[in-house]
């Protein structure tokens, strides 16, 4: 079955949101999984198990409480999103497969770029000298997930500053632009998409 990959450009995240529940909501075994590509204007998030006191000092960018894993993180413009909404139950997958796929997909996209980057069983994301470049969330409904990963490309980091990434209080974050990599966020968008559908297409 194929899989439909979906260019959304910028968008708000609660309208993103809301439309990958309803779309998991709706889905059948018969319904193809898609792959969404967006950017999101300034926005905090919470995980499920997300807590307010790593909030530290947001100023008016707006926070939502999602229904994601992991703790709190920031999304902007500059910044790939990838969206997964797999069957992964069709696909004989848990969901630790789907983190280390995604996690894969990116390291293998940064090393496309000289850049060397790992996963940290302990603590989900990706990483680049100890400063996080990626990171993952995941929701599983009914069988299948929703939710993906965001890669830091060329963005203003300093909203990062001002709280607790991923729960970490010391965790600095990195971005392709501050390794000397320049390109377009879509273009990026490219070897991540490629390395995620041969995962789930093999």
């Amino acid at each position: 079955m194929q899989t439909v990959l979906r260019r959304l450009g910028q968008q708000d995240y609660e309208t993103v949101w809301r439309q990958m529940q309803d779309f998991t909501q709706n889905r059948d075994e018969e319904t193809s999984d898609e792959i969404w590509i967006v950017e999101h204007p300034a926005v905090y998030t919470l995980g499920l198990n997300g807590k307010r006191e790593h909030l530290l000092n947001i100023d008016n960018i707006p926070v939502i409480e999602t229904d994601r894993g992991g703790q709190v993180t920031y999304h902007g413009p500059g910044q790939l999103v990838i969206y997964l909404l797999l069957d992964i139950e069709r696909l004989s997958m848990g969901v630790r497969s789907v983190v280390t796929l995604l996690e894969q997909a990116m390291t293998t996209s940064l090393a496309q770029y000289g850049i060397k980057a790992i996963a940290k069983p302990e603590a989900p994301g990706v990483y680049v000298d100890d400063k996080k470049i990626g990171s993952v969330g995941l929701r599983v409904k009914r069988g299948c997930c929703y939710h993906g990963l965001s890669l830091n490309n060329n963005m203003d980091l300093s909203p990062f500053n001002n709280i607790n990434t991923c729960g970490y209080s010391e965790l600095e974050v990195t971005q392709l632009a501050d390794l000397n990599i320049k390109i377009n966020t879509y273009e990026l968008a490219v070897p991540v998409v490629h390395h995620i559908l041969q995962a789930i297409t093999k």
